[in-house]
Order: C-alpha cells, then sequence, then structure tokens
C-alpha cells in the first residue's frame, strides 16, 4: 500500500481505547512488549479468514470484524482463559475504503472494550480480502482445559444450542429458507454474532477434564477430542439441546 494508504489505516487502528497495565508497549514500534501475570500461561491462538471461503464477500464490515474477534475468543474459552488481553490483526484489502474501514474497526474495538482486550499490534497489506488474527489470554497454571484430557465414563455436554450458525449460513447463501422472518432473523445474527463462551469456560476449568470449541460442528470436534484423549464416544441425539428457531418449517 501507498505511505498515505498506511497513514489511513493507521487513523482506524491506532486508537488505544483500553490501556492495559500488562502491555508495556503497544502499536507503533518493531514489536510489542508484553508482560504475562505471575502464575498464569499463555494461551495463544491464530485464525486465517478469507473472502469467499470463511465468510461471504458482501458480509457487513461490522458483523465481520464482531464475528472474526468472537471466534477467536471462543478458542480461548474452550482453554478455560480468565482473561483474553491482546490482539494482532493483519489485515489484506483489495483497497482502501474509508467508510468499511469505520465500520469494521468500530465494531473490532467495540468488542475488544467489553472484553478488556487491546490490539497491540499488526500489518497491513493490499490484496484480496483476507485477515489473520492472533488472540492471547491467560490460564492459570496447569488448569488449562485441553482435548486431551477426556476419560471413560465422562458426560459430554454442549453449551448453546448447535446448528444454529449452519442454519444461518445456510440461508444467507440461499440453501435454506425459513417460514417464520423472525427465525430467519435470529440464525443469521447467530452466525454472524456468535457469543464467546469466555464465563462457561472459566467456570467449567475445575469441572470439565476436556473441553474444545464447536466452530467446526460437534460431530467433527467431538471426533477431535475422542483422537487426542484415546477413547470413544456415545451420543443420545434426542439429548441434544436445540433453539426454537431451529424447529422451523421450511417454505
Amino acid at each position: 500500500m501507498a505511505c498515505g494508504e498506511f497513514s489511513l489505516i493507521a487513523r482506524y487502528f491506532d486508537r488505544v481505547r483500553s490501556s492495559r497495565l500488562d502491555v508495556e508497549l503497544g502499536i507503533g514500534d518493531d514489536c510489542a512488549l508484553l508482560n504475562i501475570p505471575e502464575k498464569q500461561t499463555l494461551a495463544i491462538s491464530t485464525d486465517t479468514l478469507v473472502a469467499g471461503n470463511h465468510f461471504l464477500p458482501d458480509i457487513d464490515p461490522a458483523d465481520l470484524a464482531y464475528k472474526a474477534l468472537a471466534v477467536n475468543l471462543s478458542d480461548l474459552a474452550a482453554m478455560g482463559a480468565i482473561d483474553p488481553a491482546w490482539l494482532t490483526l493483519a489485515l489484506t484489502l483489495p483497497d482502501v475504503d474509508e467508510a468499511w474501514l469505520e465500520s469494521f474497526s468500530d465494531s473490532l474495538f467495540d468488542l475488544l472494550n467489553y472484553y478488556d482486550m487491546q490490539l497491540i499490534g499488526g500489518d497491513t497489506t493490499r490484496g484480496p480480502l483476507s485477515m489473520t488474527l492472533g488472540i492471547h489470554g491467560f490460564v492459570p497454571m496447569g488448569r488449562a482445559l485441553t482435548r486431551s484430557g477426556a476419560k471413560p465414563g465422562d458426560w459430554i455436554y454442549v453449551t448453546g444450542t448447535p446448528g444454529d450458525s449452519a442454519a444461518g449460513l445456510a440461508i444467507l447463501q440461499n440453501r435454506l429458507q425459513v417460514a417464520d422472518a423472525k427465525d430467519a432473523d435470529y440464525l443469521i445474527k447467530r452466525h454472524l454474532r456468535p457469543s464467546p463462551r469466555i464465563l462457561q469456560g472459566q467456570a467449567l476449568r475445575d469441572l470439565a477434564n476436556s473441553a474444545i470449541d464447536l466452530s467446526d460442528g460437534l460431530i467433527s470436534d467431538l471426533g477431535h477430542i475422542v483422537k487426542a484423549s484415546d477413547c470413544g464416544a456415545r451420543i443420545d441425539l434426542a439429548l441434544l439441546p436445540f433453539s426454537d428457531a431451529e424447529s422451523f418449517s421450511p417454505c
């Protein structure tokens, strides 16, 4: 990107709304300088999202920012993180659209503020729309929930109502029609604005042996636990919780 374009990007992302005490030096230098609290383990998750693959190219930029950060927060929640802390963002844009950047950055900082997180660095470049987020949080030493901790005899639980996001995406892609407009709107919102289960992850840290984020679906993600824990699993489909909106009648 040209120098002027870098200045434009800085206008929207170099604006610290939350200044955490564990950030010694944030945006503006070659590296961020960070302090890990005593007796805490640093948990890190990285996701790359590409337009047309991981999200619809015409998605509202506010929804995109929210969803991109929320799905990364869900990874921290699955580990039992007590404190989502820092974010890095590498953003690739086909061109500079000030209205798009303002909507995207406002939504991103709103969610960062809600969780008392700080954007500590990143990168910008020109190309097809994509982004890579690196999220960092803290877990008390020796108490992280992992995929490999499940044991024979454990019960399988889910938070929320599986399937909502997939149904919402199908509606957006015109692969599914729902008779009730309120149900359709609800399912679309569940896809675009997922709820990170941070508090649930913290509560389960001393109860559960294993946990995982269900971003790839119950069967796929449970399969990761089964493989990592070297055990099997059995699901009673009749006991799975579904939202009222999933009892829709297709048009």
